[in-house]
C-alpha cells in the first residue's frame, strides 16, 4: 500500500483514481495548397464534417506560403443555405512583433483590421512575407457552429514571418452575427494564391 500526502495529510487507502475526461481531438480533413486561390472546408464535401457532430472545431495552419509579399491571411464563413462567404462578423485583433535586428518590439491593436458587423473576410495574420523561407502557421477555434440559438464564436492565433523581417504573433477573436448554422469555412490570402502549406480540420469531443 502506498501513502499519498496531500496538504500534510496522509491518504492511506488509495486504490484507483477516476479518469479525467479532457476531450478528444478527432482528425477530419487535410487540405494542401498548390497555387490555390482558397482552401475551403464545406460540410458534406470530400469527407468534411462541419455540423453538430462536434461542439468545437479546430483548424491548424502549417507553413502557409503566399505568392505575393506583405499579404493578410483571412477567413470567412457561410451559413447553411447561404449564397457565399459573406457572413456578418464582429471582431477584434491584436498583434505583437519584434524585428530580427532587435527593433520594433511592441503590442498593438489593429484598427481597420477589425470589423463591426462587417461582411469582409477577416484578417488573422498581417503582412505575411513571401520569401523562400517565409510563411505563417497557427490555429483557429470555432465554437458550436451548428447552433441555431447563439452567435458563433471563434479565436485565432498565428505566428508569422512579417514582410519587414519581424516575428509577429497575431490574435483575433470575435463571432459570426448569426443564429444560422455555419457549415462552410474559407481561407485565403488578401491577394494572390496560397503557394504551399496545409490546413487540417479536427473535431473536439
Amino acid at each position: 500500500m502506498s501513502i499519498v500526502t496531500l496538504n500534510d495529510r496522509a491518504v492511506r487507502s488509495v486504490t484507483t483514481f477516476g479518469s479525467l475526461n479532457t476531450g478528444s481531438m478527432v482528425f477530419i480533413k487535410k487540405l494542401t495548397a498548390s497555387s490555390s486561390g482558397t482552401l475551403d472546408f464545406v460540410d458534406g464535401s470530400s469527407d468534411v464534417v462541419l455540423d453538430s457532430t462536434y461542439k468545437k472545431y479546430l483548424f491548424t495552419f502549417n507553413n502557409l506560403h503566399p505568392a505575393n509579399n506583405g499579404v493578410e491571411l483571412e477567413f470567412q464563413g457561410n451559413a447553411a443555405g447561404g449564397s457565399g462567404f459573406n457572413e456578418t462578423m464582429t471582431t477584434t485583433i491584436f498583434k505583437a512583433g519584434h524585428g530580427e535586428d532587435g527593433s520594433g518590439a511592441g503590442l498593438n491593436y489593429e484598427p481597420g483590421a477589425d470589423q463591426a458587423q462587417g461582411t469582409n473576410y477577416q484578417d488573422i495574420a498581417r503582412a505575411v512575407g513571401n520569401g523562400n523561407d517565409e510563411c505563417v502557421s497557427g490555429m483557429l477555434h470555432l465554437f458550436d457552429p451548428s447552433s441555431t440559438t447563439f452567435v458563433k464564436h471563434f479565436i485565432a492565433r498565428t505566428s508569422m514571418y512579417h514582410s519587414n523581417d519581424e516575428a509577429e504573433d497575431c490574435f483575433t477573436a470575435g463571432y459570426f452575427n448569426t443564429t444560422s448554422a455555419i457549415d462552410e469555412i474559407s481561407f485565403k490570402f488578401s491577394s494572390g494564391n496560397i503557394d504551399a502549406g496545409d490546413i487540417c480540420l479536427y473535431g473536439i469531443l
